[in-house]
C-alpha cells in the first residue's frame, strides 16, 4: 500500500450536526466535502491510489452516502458497481444481513446475483462508526461468493471502536475523529 499522507485538512469540509438523527448524536455531514471540487476529487483519488486497481472487480457502495463515493471509484477502477440498500429498496431476489448502528438496528440487502463467486470487492461508505454496517456488508459479499479486497471510508469515528469489527479485512480511512 502507498505511504499514507496527512488528510486532516479534509476535516474543514465536514460539518457537525448536533442531535441528528436523534438527541445525543453528532452527525458528521459530508455534503460540504461533496460540494467542493478540490476536496471531493482528492477523496476519490486518495482512495483509488491506496488500492490496487488490478485487485478490484467491483465497488460496493453502502446506502446512501456510500453511493456517492463508490460510483466514481468504480469508474476509476474500471470496475462494476453494486448498491447495498436498506430493506425493501431492491426490486429482485436479495440476500439480507441485520446490523447494529450506534443508535439502533437495521437490515441491509444486496441482489443475490450482484457478486460473481471469486470477484474482488471494494466496500465503500462515508463513515465507519460502530462497524456494524461495514461488517454486515462484508458478510453479504462473502455469502454471495465474493472476496472482500478492502473496505474504505472517508472518515472513521475511532472512539466508537468500529475497526475492531473489521479485523481480518484491509481497512482504509482518510480522516479519523
Amino acid at each position: 500500500m502507498p505511504h499514507e499522507a496527512n488528510h486532516d485538512w479534509l476535516k474543514e469540509y465536514i460539518r457537525d450536526i448536533p442531535d441528528f438523527p436523534k438527541e445525543g448524536i453528532v452527525f458528521k455531514d459530508i455534503t460540504p466535502l461533496l460540494a467542493d471540487k478540490k476536496a471531493f476529487t482528492y477523496v476519490i483519488d486518495a482512495i483509488a491510489h491506496y488500492f490496487d486497481r488490478d485487485e478490484i472487480d467491483k465497488v460496493l457502495g453502502i446506502e446512501a452516502r456510500g453511493f456517492m463515493v463508490a460510483a466514481p471509484l468504480a469508474y476509476r477502477f474500471t470496475a462494476g458497481l453494486i448498491p447495498v440498500r436498506k430493506k425493501g429498496k431492491l426490486p429482485w431476489d436479495v440476500q439480507s444481513e441485520e446490523y447494529e448502528l450506534e443508535y439502533g438496528t437495521d437490515l441491509l440487502e444486496m441482489h443475490s446475483d450482484a457478486v460473481t463467486p471469486g470477484e474482488r470487492i471494494l466496500i465503500v461508505d462515508d463513515v465507519l462508526a460502530t462497524g456494524g454496517t461495514a461488517s454486515a456488508t462484508a458478510k453479504l459479499t462473502e455469502r454471495c461468493g465474493g472476496k472482500v479486497a478492502g473496505i474504505a471510508t472517508i472518515m472513521e469515528l475511532s472512539f466508537l471502536g468500529g475497526r475492531k469489527r473489521l479485523e481480518g479485512y484491509e481497512y482504509y480511512s482518510l480522516i479519523s475523529y
